[in-house]
């Protein structure tokens, strides 16, 4: 796999991908495999479309300038569910996904319906 560092820090911007796009790939990947065991053990039919966008941030941590930190903002869809069904189902899938549970208190994570 070919690493590339972005140029906001320091990096050349080249073709590999970089830590917050992998981090996000994977982040995302679990979040919908927990959306799904959530909606097996609701018995609830979860859309094949389903798909999430995931934006991860890198910056320096309040409090502690010359340390990163890492945010995450995640767009989920679920086509053809009731909104307030879809929101409850996120929810409870944030609780019971691995990477959730790993950064929950850690960093920022934001889930937002769409």
């Amino acid at each position: 796999m070919q690493l590339s560092t972005p140029k906001e820090l320091g990096g050349d911007n080249g073709p590999g991908s970089n830590p917050e796009q992998l981090f996000a790939s994977g982040y995302s990947a679990c979040f919908i495999g927990a959306m799904k065991a959530v909606a097996a053990r609701q018995k609830i039919v979860l859309p094949a479309e389903v798909s999430i966008t995931a934006d991860v941030s890198i910056g320096a941590m309040s409090g502690k300038p010359s340390a990163f930190g890492i945010a995450v903002a995640m767009a989920v869809s679920v086509p053809g569910m009731d909104h307030a069904a879809a929101e409850a189902l996120v929810a409870a899938a944030h609780e019971v996904c691995p990477y959730s549970n790993a950064t929950r208190g850690n960093i920022d994570v934001a889930l937002t319906v769409v």
